[in-house]
């Protein structure tokens, strides 16, 4: 029996102004805003539909998922309404609407999708306190489908499944801890790394996606992921690794709670493809790198011969070099790494990757991550943010920054800082030209060069409409091994004392410090 045709609702809506996505194509705001402006979610959802060419749009199939934070219910019955009243003809959404980043795009790419939608707002805390939002990938029936299994079939065509399953399960068994942090990773990390590789159950924890993260911030760091290191400090385990809410986010901790950066991860990762099966199949085109993440990749591409791209923050410029075929690996400093298996940084994905170069090579993480170091040399690297500062404050710094830096006279100036001196060989501030299409972007952040290699990057990262981030990098290399044991801070701190004479951040902001550094 055939039902009546669902009516479709012609709503007037006025347009909000501060709904321009950011770089990574998506937009994040409190939740209270969602919550409580009429049509705010409806607008933008509205926007990213039409972005859809409409011949395109009509019956086509998109997916739909979620980190399972606050409002994400309401949300996707809002997506699901409007969806049907664009003529899309299919909908995909993960179980209980849970799916992680990497695994949409994947399933994008699987079913021929026209794109997806993934309500997140990645590594920030959630909860009607919280933050909320909006991301789509490009690329009326409902289909709930297994939020695991086609990721799942993807990672078993990238990797030797039974190779990491020997590391995990065989008489020399590895101990692993690995912190879903109350996100979405949960399922994907029971499910893969205890079901299908072996590991004990108890090696997963946080593993149960809660709206409000348990009440945790979300963001796999030093700052915020604190009960893994306390953990890994104990000796107990030899691999930790936890992930943000939405899963494309990752931090790799080895025995005794040995860190690795986010920048030395991806040089590392590029250094050892050859124990990735999907990689010895496939050649290796290129990497990519953000401007701030340090230039240890850099120097793997060099001894591989092959190019490396450095673009501005934002994940669409590496997928415009995947897309054209000119890079199999790229990676920012933010704890974001992927390649062209899925055109997506992914959390898991790398994860497998270090749980893969272990197996094969027979070492810890902390012995890889040395002999690293003395092949290629270190780089010492540090962030160091400030968060949630008045935009306008946060605006004129940079704004005398940029004036101060791109004078002639600052190039060649020298600081002294106790017994070291640094002299600027070069100060710009950041333009990419995407060699895909020709599209210039611009004002990507201010970069001083010194004559020893270091670099200073100072980037204004606008979170919301109401607050901002300023985000300092320091970079500082050392081919010596003798001097590869000293902490990064005090390495670096001649670095940072420069940049926060010139910024005078501390007293035009009234902080004593950075919310958070690593």
């Amino acid at each position: 029996m055939e039902g009546s045709p669902i009516p479709v609702l012609t709503v007037q809506t006025v347009p909000f102004e501060d709904q321009k996505p950011t770089g990574g194509g998506g937009l994040r705001r409190p939740t209270a805003v969602f919550e409580s402006q009429r049509n705010y979610l409806q607008n933008f959802v509205q926007s990213v539909l039409s972005s859809v060419d409409l011949r395109d749009r009509q019956g086509c199939t998109m997916v739909v998922g979620s980190d399972g934070r606050y409002f994400s219910r309401t949300a996707i019955e809002v997506v699901v309404q409007m969806a049907a009243a664009n003529g899309i003809g299919r909908l995909v959404i993960g179980q209980n609407g849970i799916l992680s980043t990497p695994a949409v795009s994947c399933i994008i790419r699987k079913i021929k999708a026209a794109g997806g939608i993934i309500l997140t707002a990645s590594h920030c805390p959630g909860g009607p306190g919280g933050e909320f939002g909006v991301k789509f990938n490009v690329a009326n029936g409902v289909e709930i489908i297994d939020s695991v299994e086609v990721y799942l079939n993807l990672l078993r065509t990238i990797f030797d499944f039974s190779a990491i399953r020997g590391l995990l399960t065989g008489p020399n068994q590895l101990k692993i801890r690995i912190d879903a942090m109350n996100g979405v990773m949960g399922p994907y990390v029971r499910r893969i790394l205890c079901d299908e590789l072996g590991a004990p159950a108890n090696s997963a924890v946080d593993c149960i996606p809660l709206e409000d993260f348990g009440g945790q911030y979300p963001d796999p760091n030093l700052t915020y992921a604190t009960s893994l290191l306390e953990a890994m400090k104990g000796g107990e385990y030899g691999f930790g690794a936890a992930f943000d809410a939405d899963g494309d986010r990752y931090m790799i901790l080895g025995q005794n709670g040995f860190f690795v950066n986010p920048s030395d991860s991806l040089a590392i990762i590029a250094a050892n493809l050859s124990c990735i099966p999907y990689f010895c199949q496939m050649a290796v085109r290129g990497f990519g790198r953000s401007m701030p993440t340090s230039t240890a990749l850099d120097r793997v591409a060099k001894s591989m011969k092959v190019p490396v791209y450095e673009t501005p923050a934002g994940w669409r410029f590496f997928s415009n070099l995947m897309d054209s075929g000119r890079c199999s690996l790229c990676g920012e400093e933010s704890f974001g790494t992927g390649s062209d298996h899925i055109r997506e940084k992914d959390g898991l994905w790398a994860v497998l990757i270090w749980l893969s170069v272990m197996a094969a090579r027979k070492q810890s993480v902390e012995e890889i991550v040395r002999e690293h170091w003395a092949k290629y040399g270190r780089h010492y690297y540090c962030r160091f943010d400030y968060e949630a500062l008045d935009p306008r404050t946060a605006f004129f710094i940079m704004r005398d920054l940029e004036a101060l830096v791109m004078d002639k006279s600052f190039c060649n100036q020298q600081f002294a800082v106790g017994n070291n001196v640094y002299s600027v060989q070069k100060a710009t501030s950041f333009e990419y030209v995407d060699p895909v299409d020709g599209t210039v972007t611009k004002r990507q952040g201010l970069r001083i060069i010194f004559s020893d290699a270091s670099r200073l990057i100072f980037r204004l990262s606008a979170s919301s409409h109401v607050r901002a981030t300023l985000r300092i990098y320091a970079e500082s290399y050392e081919k010596d091994p003798s001097k590869h044991d000293r902490e990064p801070q005090a390495v670096l701190s001649p670095l940072i004392a420069i940049a926060l004479k010139i910024s005078q951040i501390h007293e035009r902001t009234s902080r004593k410090g950075p919310t958070v550094i690593t």
